[in-house]
């Protein structure tokens, strides 16, 4: 499967390729369906799709100063994004049937030391902002994103109105988004939160 590539493709990659984070938001958004569409038919889950979908966006922004020399964008983020699928079903699958299948059509690519440095960064700081949030914000962010509870059973549990539950929610995602912010580059950050709160 190839991906097709953007109408104003070149534009943006060259405008990208100075800094332009606005340029980098459409080409972002304009790739994210076709290569989550990809990613999740090989992987089957909505959770590594998004975790390799960042892993590519945030490549390609860490490394834009050399984009103007890749000739097809578009194949550049195709192979890289069924690398990075590859890498996944390696670690999963450990040669299984299915892994072995895909190997021949897909290589290998390794998540680079930077990467995984900004990666630890963001989780820090992450923990660092639920930390810092009110203790009832902080229980209802808790039972919502890590017992994967819903905003009913939470009020259940807690004693609340479903409404305040939603209201704690919308505040301790606003603020745990803004200390994100606050502290790493806002592209790298967009790409990150795009799955995660959502």
């Amino acid at each position: 499967m190839a991906i097709a590539p953007l109408s104003h493709e070149a534009e943006l990659i060259l405008k990208i390729s100075k800094g332009d984070k606005r340029a980098f938001t459409t080409l972002f958004e304009g790739y994210y369906k076709s290569l989550a569409a990809y990613i999740f038919k090989l992987t089957e889950s909505m959770e590594v799709t998004e975790e390799i979908v960042q892993d590519v966006f945030i490549k390609v922004w860490l490394k834009r100063e050399t984009l103007t020399g890749i000739s097809s964008f578009s194949n550049y983020l195709f192979i890289l994004s069924r690398n990075k699928t590859l890498n996944h079903l390696r670690k999963q699958a450990r040669y299984s049937s299915h892994f072995q299948s895909l190997e021949t059509e897909l290589e290998t690519d390794v998540r680079t030391e930077e990467e995984n440095d900004i990666y630890e960064d963001f989780r820090l700081l992450i923990d660092d902002a639920i930390e810092r949030l009110p203790p009832q914000q902080k229980r209802i962010y808790q039972l919502s994103r890590f017992e994967r509870l819903k905003y009913e059973e939470i009020a259940q549990q807690l004693s609340l109105s479903a409404e305040t539950v939603k209201k704690h929610m919308y505040l301790a995602t606003k603020a745990i988004k803004e200390h994100v912010h606050n502290h790493m580059d806002e592209v790298v950050v967009s790409i990150l939160l795009c799955g995660i709160f959502f």
